[in-house]
């Protein structure tokens, strides 16, 4: 197994960067990790030992093989992290994705980009704004990255194609099963003007859980994050804390005080965001951002160690390193179920707990 397989095998395991480089520290390359004995990989520290024990029993098993036949047949491009190809963006976040499955072309000038996010519902008033954010930025020469998901998702993904401009999706399924299935059109429509993306194996479906941990990719990839509708609970919010945390801008357009959907976006603003009334306000907030679409170097630095937000204080209080069941955090605080589940995987997003079999939780 070489480094690029060996990367693939890892990311096929759902073993992300900290492990990945707990074992190059220790063997030196990942081909090297792969042929070591069950005993001398079971030994290496700071990686839990169910992690440890996958990669002994998967690595004598054929999952490999099957992806790099489905990689072969459905003709997609895969650029790993250890790839010139791999965009400098990414990765330089905290938890960079080992893989990326990438139907069409990432190009250079991609790094000259924004993320377009919001709800799946959006008012007439939020449609009209993420159709003319799109249409100004891919305009003049800006990538426009979202998640391809219904509603404002797919409005920015198609302003931007309207204009001749690209755009990047970042998907939470694999590319084999691409998510909504309506969306295929569009898809196949980005991938000809820029790129569709994943980070899971290509048969990988549409779990719930997928989609906070591929919302770091979209902030990721880009210089900006604007918000344009989202609801007080929503998802959205979770791309705008990952762009401040990676050191990305914000911007929040501001709604009506009487709509439940724009009041996430409205407590952003509150809350330190740029406020967005044009797209003048993207190019002013960000300078390094070309009007003209030309190569950059982005100045970025691995961003510091943000705090963790005073609700996820609330939940890691309840986690220590005895194992702790979801029920008795969810009944030991004023959070509903879906909100400690979001709580509980930004933690681990952010290696702070880990997940164990049957939805217990260890501090790390």
């Amino acid at each position: 197994m070489n480094e690029r397989e060996a990367l693939l095998f890892l990311n096929l395991l759902s073993i992300g960067y900290r492990a990945m480089c707990a074992l190059k520290d220790r063997f030196g390359s990942l081909s090297e990790a792969m042929q070591a004995p069950d005993k001398d990989v079971l030994a290496v520290p700071k990686v839990r030992q169910a992690t440890l024990q996958a990669i002994c029993d998967k690595r004598k098993d054929s999952i490999l093989h099957h992806e790099l036949d489905l990689i072969e047949r459905s003709s997609c491009e895969v650029i790993t992290i250890a790839d010139e190809k791999y965009p400098v963006s990414l990765k330089q976040i905290s938890l960079p994705p080992l893989v990326l499955y990438v139907m069409g072309s990432i190009e250079a000038q991609d790094m000259n980009s924004i993320a377009i996010v919001g709800t799946r519902r959006p008012t007439s008033y939020g449609k009209q704004a993420a159709q003319d954010i799109a249409s100004a930025l891919a305009g003049q020469g800006v990538t426009v990255v979202s998640g391809l998901a219904r509603g404002l998702d797919s409005i920015a993904h198609r302003a931007a194609l309207d204009v001749g401009g690209r755009t990047l999706a970042v998907l939470g399924s694999g590319l084999l099963r691409l998510y909504p299935h309506e969306n295929r059109a569009l898809a196949d429509a980005v991938a000809q003007n820029g790129a569709v993306i994943s980070e899971f194996p290509l048969e990988t479906k549409p779990f719930r859980s997928n989609f906070p941990i591929r919302n770091r990719v979209i902030s990721g990839l880009t210089m900006g994050t604007v918000v344009v509708e989202a609801a007080a609970k929503s998802g959205t919010l979770i791309t705008a804390g990952f762009a401040l945390e990676q050191g990305r801008a914000v911007f929040s357009v501001p709604g009506s005080i009487y709509n439940a959907t724009s009041e996430g976006a409205n407590n952003l603003i509150k809350q330190g965001a740029c406020l967005y009334q044009s797209v003048d306000d993207i190019f002013r907030e960000l300078p390094a951002l070309h009007r003209n679409g030309d190569v950059l170097e982005l100045p970025l630095e691995m961003p510091a160690p943000v705090d963790i937000s005073s609700d996820e204080k609330k939940v890691l209080n309840l986690i220590g390193t005895d194992p702790v069941y979801i029920d008795d955090i969810i009944e030991k605080t004023e959070f509903s179920a879906p909100e400690i589940a979001v709580l509980l995987l930004t933690l681990e997003i952010k290696s702070i707990i880990k997940q164990l079999p049957g939805n217990y939780y260890l501090s790390n």
